[in-house]
Formats: C-alpha cells, sequence, structure tokens
C-alpha cells in the first residue's frame, strides 16, 4: 500500500512539473493587467492662446453700433487720422466751439433753438450736447462741403469714437437734416430718428 501511494505521489509531481492540470487540482492564478489605451477627448480643443474664439458676423451699417448702445464711425474711418481739437464751448444742441475759435456745426442733424425764442426741448438738447463734448478732446470727420454759408466749419464730430451726430438723433434729443452734398451718414441718422420716435424718446415724447 505504501507503494502504491509513493507511485501516485510520484505521478502528481511529475504531471505538475510538465504544466498538466489536474481537474479540481488547479491554482488560481491572478488576472493579467489590462491593456490601458488613451481615450479620445470628447470635446474640441480650446483656441490657442492669444487667439479670440470665431465670432458670428455682425451685421454693419454706415454708423457702425457701439458696444454700449451709442454709435461709432463707420468701417472704413479710421477716426484716430482725424484731426483732433478741444471743444472750448458748446453754443446749442448742434453747435459747438473749438480752440482756435472756429465754430463747428454737426452734419445732418438739427436742435431746437436756445437763440431769440426758444423752442421746446431746445435746453434740454443743449445739455445733452454740453454734456456730451464739453471740455473734451473731439475729432472731426468733414463730408464734402468745407463750410456754411455762416461761416462754420461742416462737421461729423467724435469724442471717445462715438459718433455725436448720430448720438443726439438716437436719444431724440436732434431730428435728421439732410442737406445736399453732405449725405453720407443720412441713412443712419433715419434709421435713429425712426427708432427715437418708436420709442418716444426726448422731443419725440408725448407731452
Amino acid at each position: 500500500m505504501d507503494r502504491l501511494r509513493s507511485r501516485l505521489a510520484l505521478i502528481v509531481f511529475i504531471l505538475a512539473v510538465s504544466g498538466m492540470v489536474i481537474p479540481g487540482c488547479a491554482v488560481p492564478q491572478a488576472p493579467a493587467d489590462p491593456i490601458v489605451r488613451p481615450v479620445a477627448p470628447t470635446t474640441k480643443p480650446a483656441a490657442p492662446t492669444g487667439q479670440p474664439a470665431p465670432t458670428a458676423a455682425r451685421p454693419q451699417t454706415l454708423c457702425n453700433p457701439a458696444p454700449a448702445a451709442g454709435f461709432l464711425a463707420a468701417p472704413s474711418v479710421n477716426i484716430q487720422n482725424l484731426p483732433a481739437f478741444r471743444v472750448t464751448r458748446v453754443i446749442d444742441g448742434d453747435t459747438i466751439v473749438i480752440n482756435g475759435g472756429r465754430r463747428v456745426r454737426y452734419i445732418g442733424v438739427n436742435t431746437p433753438e436756445i437763440h431769440g425764442k426758444v423752442q421746446p426741448f431746445g435746453q434740454e438738447a443743449t445739455e445733452a450736447n454740453r454734456a456730451l463734448v464739453d471740455g473734451k478732446v473731439v475729432r472731426l470727420e468733414k463730408d464734402v462741403s468745407e463750410t456754411d454759408k455762416y461761416g462754420r466749419l461742416l462737421r461729423y464730430v467724435y469724442v471717445e469714437g462715438l459718433l455725436v451726430n448720430a448720438e443726439l438723433v438716437r436719444l431724440g434729443f436732434a431730428q435728421m437734416a439732410t442737406y445736399p452734398p453732405d449725405v453720407k451718414y443720412q441713412d443712419c441718422f433715419r434709421a435713429l430718428q425712426r427708432e427715437a420716435r418708436e420709442a418716444g424718446r426726448g422731443l419725440w415724447g408725448k407731452s
């Protein structure tokens, strides 16, 4: 019996060494490490540093809308190349005096009078103009004509990039007044006047 047991033990040893597995006697093995593969990103990569993300094109008009409600120059106008002057006096809603003593009449707009017979809303228009330009550096853009019959310079007036002529119309302090050949921004002024009238701003307000 001892000899038979020795032979069985020897057979088991030989089978184990040769790699064969006897059912019910398998030795559990640790599972192999899984293969790790990089996961493709699910989001688009960010734009390179220093390059703004693309935005939808904004419709342009002759008076290019500014971010804060006012109106800038047309895209073709480089404001920095326009001559600069300081406003020394505000005469009324559409006329100013610049350093050197020249009077400047705003092109394409007209505000109620405050000299002689004061017209309704004339003082409010003057104060609005004063708030925009008095004591500030403005840049002047010529259209076609140099002066009017009174010798005043005819100009579009910009302060910090804002087209003052257009802003006064938008706020309802001025009406558009077209006098050819100086009609560069007449379409813009017409649209702004319609907007001001429909909104009841300034002189378009209901009494």
